[in-house]
């Protein structure tokens, strides 16, 4: 009994020094994986492959068109950096493709007022092949990592046993507190385990990790989003309460600005993963980039309601029969982000309602803001009819926010 007690006290110790406190806000940024995955041949794409040029190119973008500003401050490796071990069996990129090293990276980042993520995978090689971080390794790369100055820490699962990562990504959690750097966290865990309780302990997931992909990886085709978005909605309940300031769900990176979204489907994205309080990673070509594209990434109101406090994960609250369905998210001030989605394929579609059919107070006037047009609906009562018209794939979005209360004006 004694020796229990020992371990669980011994348990709830290592717990508690894992909160870092980091991310109370969803994260936002860039991310190698989805547009340019493990293309290492520099001789033939030299302007597209995994390679300290490219990195720096995407953050002089970062820092020079608009996006630093508005909250992508994220730069992140991911993998196929790895060169190998050196004799004392630290990681170490690849010389040839990172000639200057990943501290060099990392302060260049810095000096744009950036910060630099890293990819690994607790395994014995990550899911292309390259040194994984085992058991034994955990610590030491996590020094590695606060040495070079990295901020954020993507750690897949390839390659790992469900013991492994058990022991494994809480292992980690520890050993970047340990190293008195503040290093974000986003873990694959529960993607290797389902995504679902009784094999995800969601609680646990929380304390230890600041982001977690739930399920498969993107790819860049709207069938791929539209199968995320299914499951995310399917296990709401389970899902959505466990995100909140400094733990979120990962539903992967935004496609807008690459080959297989239409316009109104980039739109549908950005609007459905900010409801969802998911954190805002592109994956595209940020120097050949469409001025359409841009302007979908960097609504200010999109990100105002992406980065609202509160953080708390909307949920689809309406499914028709006529292929629309509506989703909420509460927002601070007794806002509201509300999704007019249509999953339509033949033309636009004129859907009405009204806010009583939402739930929404019957003593509160509102007023909504299109955030994609900016237009404004004013007088907004539970019981006023309303008219939105969705494009096919598309949506319309609102900010809805009280404007007086039984006839009082709001403060």
């Amino acid at each position: 009994m004694l020796l229990k007690t020992v371990l669980l006290l011994a348990l709830v110790a290592q717990v508690l020094v894992l909160e870092n406190g980091l991310l109370r806000k969803p994260p936002m940024g860039w991310l190698a994986w989805e547009r340019f995955r493990c293309n290492i041949d520099c001789n033939e794409d030299p302007k597209s492959c995994i390679s300290e040029e490219l990195f720096m190119e995407m953050a002089d973008r970062l820092a020079q068109d608009g996006w630093r500003e508005l909250g992508y401050v994220y730069l992140n490796i991911d993998d196929c950096w790895i060169g190998g071990r050196d004799a004392k069996g630290n990681l170490v990129p690849d010389r040839k493709r990172f000639p200057h090293g990943i501290a060099f990276l990392a302060d260049y980042a810095h000096s744009l007022g950036l910060k630099l993520g890293i990819y690994e995978d607790l395994g014995n090689f990550t899911c292309m092949g390259y040194p994984g971080t085992t058991l034994d390794k955990v610590v030491q790369d996590a020094q590695t990592f606060a040495e070079w100055k990295v901020d954020m820490l993507k750690l897949d699962g390839c390659y790992s046993s469900p013991q492994e990562r058990a022991e494994g990504y809480p292992k980690m959690a520890a050993a970047l507190n340990a190293t008195g750097r503040p290093i974000a966290f986003s873990c694959s865990w529960p993607a290797y385990e389902g995504g679902l309780p009784p094999k995800v302990n969601y609680t646990l997931l929380a304390d230890i990790c600041n982001l977690w992909r739930n399920f498969d990886d993107i790819q860049d085709s709207w069938r791929s989003v539209l199968s995320i978005l299914d499951w995310f909605v399917a296990h709401q309940d389970v899902l959505q309460p466990v995100a909140g300031p400094g733990h979120w769900n990962d539903p992967d990176v935004l496609l807008i600005g690459n080959f297989g979204l239409s316009f109104e489907q980039a739109r549908a994205q950005m609007a459905l993963w900010t409801v969802l309080a998911a954190p805002l990673l592109m994956s595209t070509d940020l120097r050949t980039i469409s001025a359409q594209n841009v302007d979908i990434l960097q609504n200010p109101l999109m990100i105002k309601i992406n980065q609202d406090p509160l953080g708390i994960q909307g949920r689809r609250i309406l499914k028709e029969k006529s292929y629309i369905e509506v989703y909420l998210r509460p927002l601070v001030n007794e806002a509201s982000a509300i999704v007019f989605f249509s999953r339509r394929t033949d033309m636009p579609y004129h859907y009405h309602s009204s806010l009583a059919r939402l739930n929404f107070s019957s003593s509160v006037v509102y007023e909504a803001q299109d955030v994609y047009t900016g237009e404004i609906i004013s007088g907004l009562q539970d019981q006023t009819n309303f008219t939105v018209i969705i494009n096919p794939s598309g949506v319309v979005m609102w900010y809805l926010y009280p404007i007086s209360k039984l006839g009082i004006p709001q403060q």
